[in-house]
């Protein structure tokens, strides 16, 4: 494998000129300037990533977290300005106060105290001494955060030119208006709270024609049923079969997909190393498939369309023979339309066992949650693309926090017991931030296997095909709230807000559990296993990049008043998008006008054209760069099949503490460094796990011989 240029190696933002494979300036830079009156002086705040679990560090009510480092040059000794003795840098936020004083500073580079405000302003003057509670002294250097580009626009001027204009392909609204056979019509969407939207927006519709699923004439669509636990030994066979099922949500029975009639789908429980054979039968009214995620199986029952099989037609079936090398939560989705079928129900766990007793560390209980939204509008489900997917730009969140099927989860547990968590965010979009105030939390392990240590985390965050491993230790009798708490961000007024959903409860006793475990959950235990198997790679970590991706899009035919607020909305991307508070834009959006990218730079081929080649067992050094020029930039969860890699770095500051994983977070802007272990022959895919994304081509395909 021939390796990409030295200057190709892992790069902080702010430590040299932008490159197509760098992480952002324009977004993790903070630029400084001088006031009147001062020369020489100059300088940039580095908004770096602390590492942790996860590529992005945010705090449980949804704060960005970063790690700064002012890296300064020009400025004179102080005591040259007058009575002063150091330069001491302080942030505040946009009503100046408070001030939070971060420390001294001087030419060259200085790390400083987390930042986690969302606009803000960082400050340095000389100062009489080090110790003081607010700036007093000459201020020599100054700087805004990328964040307050954001600002509300001319709102008179965007309502006119909205309605002057509309684009082709947005004349004709398909809506199944007239029809009196009970199909699925376009109505509206519903509106997040706090969000205001331009009139034009409002009138904004998908240009292709509503879908939902309507059993045939006189068939019977049986209530789903909660999922059962399988247990699977070596050599047995299960019976699978998608199909349609009825659900009840606000007061509206809905058709939607199942597994065997359940929702989510039977949870299977299986022994590393075992092999299973899976008879899968398709009732649905359109083809799919069963991709089992993050499995290392034979790639002939990987269940990709058109790559490593033909979809399954309607009444048609396909034996799945699976075998599974990795300990941990894996999961089973459609693999066509994933935007439709998954959304609707067609997902379920895997929990696949070590044979060490301790593989997890001590806990009184499991509990597995599959979190997933809907999106519900008055009449029921909002109906999905037929021809072609809608939310093609930012994918469909949903506005009903799911658990394991239902709007609120409840669990009872006793004092002082410790649950371990498997989490899998099934979701079409929606990146999590979990925590449970009240309870304290570490993480144990991720997509595929232990953590090299166990750490502490206040929440987790879990994109779209993510799983985490999470311990939790309720000490205090009294209710736990599982909640999912963000900041939004209302493009149009350029402000944030804070979002906080509460998907369950945990309803403590004050019975104490036993045996009691608060000494072996107060240890952060090193997994010395996985410690030792991952210390063959570290020596790969430093090499150059021998592949690179960058993600883009592409758009054609947008509305007036899209492509406008877009531009606006370009001033400023967040590193993740965790709300859909562009609803109508986005709902309206479809595969017919957006194209998501995975670009080759080295030769320019795009998606399917990519044609990478590996021998087995190399081990590529790979960097994902979502790029920030993007028409829209966003967060991307990028999941390699059939493989797993070990993410190195993030924006040029290296992981301290790895996992084995398939699915990986890629904040807009930022690049994100992996070691890809090419270990099982076959044809792979990789792509976006945003299923509108996906849906949209956003996906490659490489060749392990």
């Amino acid at each position: 494998m021939i390796g990409m240029p030295a200057r190709a190696l892992a790069q902080r933002p702010c430590d040299s000129p932008p490159e197509s494979l760098g992480p952002s300036r324009d977004l993790y830079c903070l630029e400084l300037s001088a006031p009147p009156g001062v020369e020489g002086a100059s300088g940039v705040i580095e908004l770096g990533w602390k590492p942790g679990p996860f590529t992005i560090p945010v705090s449980s009510d949804g704060r960005l977290r970063y790690a700064p480092a002012a890296i300064l040059s020009g400025l004179p000794d102080p005591a040259t300005l007058g009575p002063y003795t150091t330069y001491v840098a302080w942030v505040t936020n946009q009503l100046m106060h408070p001030v939070e004083r971060l420390g001294p500073v001087t030419n060259g580079r200085t790390e400083l105290p987390p930042i986690d405000l969302e606009k803000f302003f960082v400050l340095i003057p000389a100062e009489r001494s080090m110790g003081g509670t607010e700036p007093m002294g000459k201020l020599m250097l100054r700087g805004a955060s990328p964040s307050t580009r954001l600002q509300p626009p001319d709102l008179f001027q965007f309502t006119i030119g909205a309605t002057r204009d509309t684009a082709s392909g947005h004349a004709h609204h398909p809506s199944g208006a007239g029809r009196d056979d009970g199909s699925p019509r376009w109505t509206t969407i519903p509106m997040p709270a706090n969000i205001s939207m331009l009139p034009a927006e409002m009138a904004l519709k998908p240009a292709v024609e509503p879908y939902l699923p309507r059993p045939s004439p006189n068939a019977r669509v049986p209530a789903a049923r909660p999922r059962e636990l399988v247990s699977l030994s070596n050599g047995d066979t299960l019976r699978l079969v998608a199909g349609l099922v009825g659900r009840m949500f606000k007061g509206h029975t809905i058709t939607m997909y199942g597994f065997n009639g359940q929702y989510p789908g039977p949870l299977l429980q299986v022994a590393k190393d075992a092999e299973v054979v899976v008879d899968f039968s398709n009732l649905l009214d359109q083809p799919t498939t069963v991709h089992w995620h993050g499995v290392r199986l034979d790639n002939r029952f990987d269940g990709v369309p058109e790559l490593t099989q033909d979809p399954v037609p309607a009444g048609g079936r396909f034996v799945y023979r699976l075998r599974f090398p990795d300990a941990g939560i894996y999961w089973y989705h459609p693999h066509v339309r994933e935007d439709t079928q998954q959304d609707l129900g067609l997902y379920g766990n895997i929990l696949v066992r070590s044979p060490r007793a301790d593989y997890f560390g001590p806990a009184h209980r499991e509990e597995v949650l599959m979190l997933d939204d809907l999106l519900l509008g008055d009449d029921g489900l909002v109906p999905f693309g037929a021809e072609s997917m809608t939310h093609a730009l930012m994918g469909r969140f949903g506005n009903v926090f799911l658990v394991n099927g239902e709007p609120r989860y409840e669990l009872a547990v006793r004092r002082g017991e410790v649950v371990r968590f498997f989490l899998t965010n099934v979701s079409n979009t929606r990146t999590f931030n979990l925590s449970l105030p009240g309870a304290r939390m570490k993480i144990v392990g991720s997509d595929v296997g232990n953590y090299e240590r166990e750490e502490w985390v206040e929440s987790v965050v879990l994109a779209p095909a993510e799983r985490y491993i999470v311990h939790a230790r309720f000490e205090n009798p009294g209710t736990v709230a599982l909640v999912n708490r963000v900041q939004a961000l209302d493009h149009l007024y350029g402000r944030f807000f804070y979002e906080t959903d509460t998907l369950g409860s945990v309803h403590v006793t004050g019975v104490r559990a036993t045996p009691e475990l608060g000494s072996s959950f107060g240890a952060l235990r090193i997994d010395h296993a996985v410690r030792d198997e991952i210390a063959r790679y570290r020596a790969a970590a430093d090499r150059p990049v021998d592949r690179a991706l960058v993600l883009t899009l592409e758009t054609r035919d947008l509305p007036f008043v899209t492509r406008q607020l877009m531009m606006l909305d370009s001033a400023y991307f967040a590193p993740v998008e965790w709300s859909g508070t562009m609803p109508h834009m986005n709902w309206a959006s479809t595969g017919k006008q957006v194209r998501w990218v995975v670009r080759d730079p080295s030769t320019g081929k795009e998606n399917m054209d990519i044609d990478w080649r590996f021998r087995r067992g190399e081990v590529i050094k790979l960097r994902l760069a979502n790029e920030r020029r993007a028409f829209h930039a966003m967060q991307h969860p990028i999941h390699i099949h059939g493989q797993r890699f070990l993410v190195l770095a993030v924006n040029g500051v290296r992981s301290e503490n790895l996992v084995w994983k398939d699915t990986a977070l890629i904040p807009a802007g930022s690049t994100v460094d992996v070691l890809l272990e090419v270990s099982n022959p076959g044809r792979w895919m990789l792509h976006c796990h945003i299923a509108e994304h996906l849906s949209t081509e956003m996906m490659m395909a490489f060749t392990v011989n």
